[in-house]
């Protein structure tokens, strides 16, 4: 983790430099230090897992594998980044994309405290599971373990309608409270939209959408933790998947968004796959990383249409079942097309 013990020191001439005269200063100001954070995701037995670290402190934790940046040891945060994972967690990334820059103040449990100000930049990387016996540090989980309410592999999650639809249709009609910002869209409209209410179609999307929905309604442990209003209405309070430390849940929300929507238009789904697969291993890891099950037959003629596969020649056997073709990630048409994904539409209402 960052490390939040050595804290350097910015001196008071070189603030008044930036500030305007008259503005009350500290004779001291902590620094801002750059974290990096990476969702590392794999499938494993068709269940999509990430990379989490336990944290021991105020209750046991998981989170994100986390590293400070060094400007002199790393030339960009992307090496820095393949660089401690390397050296910690004993896996070579593939395939690496920035998600987004986190640095609100509730990273830290006391939001007066004078530690450094950490700006975590967030990082989605792709595995296949090749990899996960490498991993030297931490343990891998379903990444439905914090959002269950995101797995429609076999029909519309029950804890929806058990725990947060009720939930959510209570607190979209209570007063607003003053502290709340001003939104263009009412309450019952952004959960009509984020949870398909009334005709509204599910969008395996917007998972950040729908967990920053439940936080600002109180309805995760984290908006507990952070002392907000909403939270503290609910008796008894429901339990929405596992809790992670500081905003981590947060990043792992953003990175599996990003994740179902790049697959539609990028090939990214094949750096999770081995080498050589069968179709049928093909779709079931499509739909761990989506949520809902999908059409066998419609699947093959889009993969297969779209030219992003090709036979090996070789076959697979299966136990108890006929043997099945073995196909490779087809190179070739990333020349061919400038948005080779797989454009599967899984909605669901």
């Amino acid at each position: 983790m960052v490390s939040e013990a050595n804290v350097r020191r910015i001196p008071r001439e070189s603030l008044e430099r930036h500030h305007p005269k008259g503005v009350e200063m500290r004779q001291e100001a902590p620094a801002v230090e750059i974290g990096l954070n990476a969702a590392i995701v794999a499938v494993l037995d068709n269940e999509p897992v990430v990379l989490v670290v336990r944290e021991d402190g105020n209750g046991v934790q998981d989170s994100l594998p986390s590293g400070p940046f060094s400007p002199l040891r790393h030339r960009t945060f992307e090496s820095g980044l393949r660089s401690w994972v390397a050296e910690q967690a004993g896996i070579d990334l593939g395939y690496v994309e920035q998600l987004y820059s986190f640095g609100d103040r509730g990273r830290h449990a006391q939001p007066d405290d004078e530690m450094p100000h950490v700006v975590s930049v967030g990082y989605l990387a792709l595995t296949d599971a090749s990899h996960i016996d490498d991993a030297q540090r931490g343990s891998w989980r379903s990444w439905y373990h914090y959002f269950p309410w995101e797995d429609w592999r076999k029909g519309r999650p029950a804890i929806l309608e058990a725990e947060i639809l009720p939930r959510l249709r209570e607190w979209s009609e209570r007063p607003q409270q003053t502290a709340e910002p001003a939104r263009p869209i009412g309450r019952y409209d952004r959960v009509r939209m984020c949870f398909a209410l009334d005709g509204a179609t599910w969008d395996e999307e917007k998972v950040l959408e729908r967990f920053e929905l439940l936080y600002e309604a109180g309805l995760v442990e984290e908006a507990r933790r952070d002392g907000r209003e909403s939270a503290l209405s609910w008796s008894p309070a429901p339990r929405l998947g596992a809790m992670m430390r500081f905003d981590h849940r947060r990043i792992l929300a953003t990175a599996m968004g990003r994740t179902r929507a790049k697959i539609k238009y990028r090939p990214v789904i094949f750096e999770l796959m081995p080498p050589e697969f069968t179709l049928f291993e093909l779709q079931r890891t499509v739909e761990a990383i989506l949520g809902p099950h999908l059409h066998k037959q419609n699947f093959r003629r889009l993969v297969e249409g779209a030219g992003l596969v090709e036979p090996t020649g070789d076959m697979k056997t299966r136990t108890g079942g006929r043997p099945a073709k073995l196909y490779r990630f087809r190179k070739e048409v990333l020349l061919e097309r400038p948005a080779p994904g797989v454009r599967v539409k899984p909605g669901r209402s």
